[in-house]
């Protein structure tokens, strides 16, 4: 275990009494404080100028019902800190990651609120609230966020069995209450709308709803608007329709298991989720990638994310009527090149599950490099015809210049990550800060626009697939100069033995077998590992407790805390740049419900 003065130097001196225990696993620092001194601790990390502590990446909570395994104490009476609240932090300034432990005791605990350091806390300690029944003492909205407000229990308590949602189709299908399934049986009274309490409600505005339907919305959301006349007076950003329980899911997978879910969050990103998923794991277990497996890993991520752009391209441009329609398809036809790239390579294009801890299912194809080279050249010229479109278009331009502006206080507040961030002129990226796959080796820029607005996302993601080509011919140079090789880490115990070692090795045969039925069980410990998806910082936080399944899975996703800088940036503005607002933000309401 490191000392205080390694982990956080300084902080002893300000706070004597808070530390309970500070330590480190696989690199990252970790500091248990008190329950009492959260709140001025976490100012005095956010305020002190060598700590800087300004991003909160997010807030969840541990329930350690079934095993002891964050805090230290006396496991007969585990009870007595049943969970333990875990906030995950960044200092843009140092390039730095702190977690901050807190124990809790009881049953329904209750922490101080850290929204006054942090707006980002403000969703986070609401989905913990929601999921595990913490609360947080001067939260200004201490209500659900994911379910509904009449929800029973708490899903992600340990109590709380897979499958006990009370919905009717979870029963037998001969149970008599399924024999009306599919008409009318009972009143459908008009409730009173779910409305936020800090909206104004005065008789001079009205109320509305846009969404959960609404095409534009890019999903299942609904964003309750407050108008006087057609001008935005405040606007709430309504989530939780997509809910999936991935997070619990993980709990009930063995890590092998759960590798196939992370892609069918963000469907449009899959290779990006998958492979934030593994680094995770594969830093719980220590393990050893190729080098050949890492390059290929970055030229297939940088194709992803030139695939969600085109998504987003196209869809924003057809959301914004009165602009360039026919792109769409454009974006479709690049999009269509890249999948049958991602079809080459593992036989599927959207929810791939090709990346596995300890590098890669299987090598790439002899075809690979020539068809990787070729589309790259195709799409630079492509992407001067796009640009060509939309650059100089006044109307596409009338329609984001001013539009969705957030200062970049506001954005790293909010924890916005991604082109929401860099289009405010923060040049934080993943790849740089906390480098992945080699990276750090790549020659590229990180594109900034100062401006804030929708306009500045644009040209941030316009900059960004070019600096994509870019990367993937240094990727395709490098694997060159590697030559064949292997593509998984060697330890049997983590990857499967090749085929034809199964035919003439007892050993082979034992460890495939054991994999398979069982899975690996990496040591007790907790890591956080992220990459920079194309909608922003993407994570994966998991608890190990010695076992082959996942103690705790908790998914930071970019667009969760994204969409809630929708608050911010729409009052003042038109009701028609609503639409705007959410395709400059770019979401996958899969990612940001889990």
């Amino acid at each position: 275990m490191m000392g205080v003065d390694q982990v956080v130097p300084g902080f002893r001196e300000q706070f004597p009494q808070a530390i309970l225990d500070a330590g480190e696993f696989r690199g990252e620092r970790i500091l248990v404080l008190r329950p009492a001194d959260v709140l001025p601790a976490c100012h005095f990390l956010r305020d002190h100028p060598s700590l800087a502590y300004d991003v909160c990446i997010f807030v969840s909570i541990v329930d350690q019902l079934e095993a002891d395994l964050l805090f230290g104490g006396d496991a007969s009476d585990s009870r007595s800190t049943r969970f333990v609240a875990v906030y995950q932090l960044y200092s843009l300034a140092h390039r730095r990651r702190l977690r901050l432990q807190v124990p809790l005791a009881g049953d329904a605990p209750t922490v101080d609120s850290v929204t006054s350091v942090w707006s980002a806390a403000d969703w986070h300690e609401r989905e913990a609230f929601d999921l595990f029944g913490v609360h947080f003492r001067g939260h200004p909205e201490m209500r659900r966020i994911l379910l509904p407000h009449d929800w029973a229990g708490h899903p992600l308590r340990k109590d709380y069995a897979l499958g006990a949602e009370p919905v009717q189709f979870t029963v037998n299908p001969d149970d008599p209450a399924l024999a009306s399934l599919g008409t009318q049986t009972m009143d459908a009274p008009s409730l009173e709308a779910d409305v936020p309490p800090w909206f104004s409600g005065g008789q001079d505005t009205f109320i509305i709803n846009m969404g959960p339907q609404h095409p534009a919305t890019h999903g299942v959301l609904r964003v309750v608007v407050e108008l006087d006349g057609e001008r935005i007076v405040h606007a709430a950003p309504d989530i939780g329709h997509l809910h999936s329980g991935f997070e619990k899911t993980a709990e009930h997978r063995t890590y092998q298991q759960f590798a196939s879910y992370p892609s069918r969050m963000d469907y449009v990103a899959g290779m990006s989720n998958d492979l934030a998923y593994v680094l995770a794991v594969e830093k719980l277990l220590a393990a050893q990638v190729p080098p050949r497996a890492d390059v290929i890993r970055v030229i297939l991520l940088e194709l992803q994310r030139l695939a969600a752009h085109l998504i987003w391209i196209g869809t924003q441009t057809l959301d914004l009527s009165g602009t360039i329609h026919a792109l769409l398809q454009y974006a479709f036809r690049e999009r269509e090149m890249i999948l049958d790239i991602f079809e080459m390579v593992c036989g599927a294009r959207i929810t791939t599950n090709y990346f596995t801890a300890g590098g890669l299912r299987w090598d790439v194809p002899p075809a690979f490099p020539r068809a990787v080279r070729e589309f790259v050249d195709w799409f630079d010229k492509r992407l001067k015809e796009y640009k060509v479109m939309l650059a100089d278009n006044p109307v596409y331009r009338s329609r984001l210049e001013g539009v969705a502006v957030i200062a970049p206080e506001q954005a790293i507040g909010l924890g916005c990550t991604g082109p929401m961030l860099r289009g405010c002129g923060i040049a934080y990226d993943v790849r740089r800060a906390a480098p992945y796959c080699g990276y750090e080796t790549y020659d590229f820029d990180v594109p900034t626009q100062p401006r804030g607005d929708a306009h500045a996302r644009f040209k941030v993601r316009m900059a960004e697939m070019r600096q994509c080509t870019r990367i993937i011919r240094q990727g395709l140079d490098k694997l060159a100069k590697i030559g064949p090789g292997p593509v998984k880490d060697p330890d049997r115990k983590i990857s499967l033995p090749p085929r034809k070692e199964l035919d003439t090795s007892m050993e082979a045969v034992i460890h495939h077998f054991k994999l398979v039925t069982e899975g690996f069980s990496p040591p007790v410990g907790e890591v956080y590992a992220s990459v920079e998806n194309p909608k922003g910082e993407l994570g994966f936080y998991l608890v190990s407790d010695g076992g082959p399944r996942p103690y705790r899975c908790k998914i930071r996703g970019p667009s969760f805390s994204n969409i809630s800088a929708l608050r911010y940036m729409a009052p003042g503005s038109m009701f028609s740049d609503i639409v705007a607002m959410i395709g400059s933000i770019d979401i996958t309401l899969g990612e940001v419900d889990r």
